[in-house]
């Protein structure tokens, strides 16, 4: 799945309704207010990778506003829940991932684009660790360009 800088427009896919959508949140901790419902059903139906911004427009295209401090938050508790990924692209460019099983991710710096990468086509070597420390997780960005 592609993160593009252009908004996608998206069809409803497994997770369109409402009480799937509540059912999800209320599996992970989150009481399903209006709010966070507009905002999942915005999310929850494919893998993808999305900004705060994106998620304010896609949510606000249906009339049913939603402010940006209430975006970011409900983004941050998803996170926070294990329902989103935080992909810090730069220190300003923070995406979030709807696949959150273990993965990596190729940027594509001319384009915009996040793009999904197997463990297996990275090779990670772990150095070695002081005895009370342990791997909590391990996240690549592999940034590209085109050739000149």
């Amino acid at each position: 799945m592609l993160y593009n800088q252009f908004l996608t427009i998206r069809l409803a896919g497994p997770m369109d309704t409402s009480s799937d959508i509540a059912q999800k949140l209320e599996q992970h901790g989150i009481k399903p207010t209006r709010q966070r419902l507009l905002i999942g059903a915005c999310l929850f139906d494919c893998d993808q990778h999305v900004t705060a911004d994106e998620v304010m427009l896609r949510v606000n295209q249906s009339k049913k506003l939603v402010s940006k401090a209430t975006v970011y938050n409900t983004l941050g508790l998803f996170a926070s829940h294990g329902l989103l990924k935080e992909v810090v692209i730069d220190t300003s460019k923070l995406v979030y991932d709807t696949n959150v099983s273990a993965h990596h991710h190729l940027y594509h710096i001319d384009r915009g684009e996040l793009e999904d990468i197997n463990l297996d086509q990275v090779v990670t070597q772990i150095p070695d660790l002081q005895s009370d420390l342990e791997v909590d997780g391990v996240d690549v960005i592999i940034r590209v360009r085109q050739k000149s």
